[in-house]
């Protein structure tokens, strides 16, 4: 009989030759989740024998993976600010990158009893969720184009007990007219469509389309927003949005950025790894 950590050897190697990006972790992953294991409890289980009925719940999750099948589709969720985010092909996969900006939401909203906040294009919701758990006074609504995207952000909302009031619709013209807010928070669509191909099967052949590409440059959307945030920010409201960090988008943004006459460019912030991912506006 095959023992756990003869699976897990195996099934790294097999990985490895897939293609597949961190071959051991996501194999520890998807042992983990098809023995109903937390991962650390491999670890004290590697001389189990398998059975076959283990074995045949196993075989289907490897190929999946091995056929470049996102990690977070099969098993299910990822986390998100300790969040258990629900994830399928319905919006983008939540990364980890776009937890910092929650971070730099915070540190912007102190001072007040009551802050309203809008997450434009939430996708699975995890933003929304993540702001209307942490932030202190906040009453938080979110916007998608896709209808599936928004159930799904619902779904979340009522697994993580996140009071987020969800409206269909096309960017910040999905909401009430006039109303405003003290933080626009986005991840909007910023690959610029001749990179399709450049992007890892994960990516390109998982995520929903219309939540990744930004026409020729990439800023087709991010443009779109700020024209939109004229009539939806209080006094001294800001802008929070991802962008592509590899692209010199924020380059172009600040050229831009008077175009917008009723904000002012304040600049780029990092994420955890220090890349520059995040553009930042007031308004004025």
């Amino acid at each position: 009989m095959n023992t756990v950590l003869e699976i897990l050897n195996k099934t790294t190697t097999f990985f490895q030759h897939k293609g597949v990006p961190n071959p051991r972790l996501d194999a520890q992953y998807i042992l983990a989740h098809g023995l109903k294991m937390k991962r650390m409890e491999l670890y004290l289980n590697f001389d189990k024998p398998l059975s076959e009925s283990e074995l045949e719940v196993l075989r289907p999750l490897v190929a999946r993976r091995a056929k470049r099948e996102p990690l977070q589709h099969i098993v299910g969720s990822t986390s998100f600010r300790g969040n258990e985010i629900h994830c399928d092909r319905r919006a983008l996969i939540p990364r980890p990158e776009t937890e910092s900006l929650i971070d730099f939401l915070k540190e912007r909203l102190t001072g007040k009893d009551r802050y309203r906040i809008a997450d434009i294009g939430t996708g699975t919701g995890a933003i929304a969720i993540a702001a209307a758990k942490e932030i202190k006074g906040a009453s938080v609504v979110a916007t998608d184009i896709s209808k599936d995207a928004l159930e799904l952000a619902k779904e979340n909302a009522t697994a993580n007990v996140a009071n987020v009031e969800f409206f269909q619709g096309d960017l910040l013209n999905a909401l009430p007219e006039g109303e405003k807010f003290d933080a626009i928070v986005s991840n909007p669509p910023y690959i610029p469509d001749a990179e399709k191909e450049k992007l890892q099967p994960e990516v390109r052949d998982y995520d929903p389309s219309f939540a990744l590409f930004g026409g020729p440059d990439g800023l087709t959307l991010v443009r779109k927003l700020l024209e939109q945030s004229k009539d939806h920010l209080n006094p001294g409201g800001i802008i929070l949005m991802e962008i592509g960090p590899e692209a010199d988008e924020d380059k172009i943004l600040e050229k831009e950025s008077g175009n917008y006459p009723w904000l002012k460019w304040v600049g780029v912030l990092p994420d955890f790894y220090d890349k520059l991912r995040f553009v930042e506006y007031k308004a004025i």
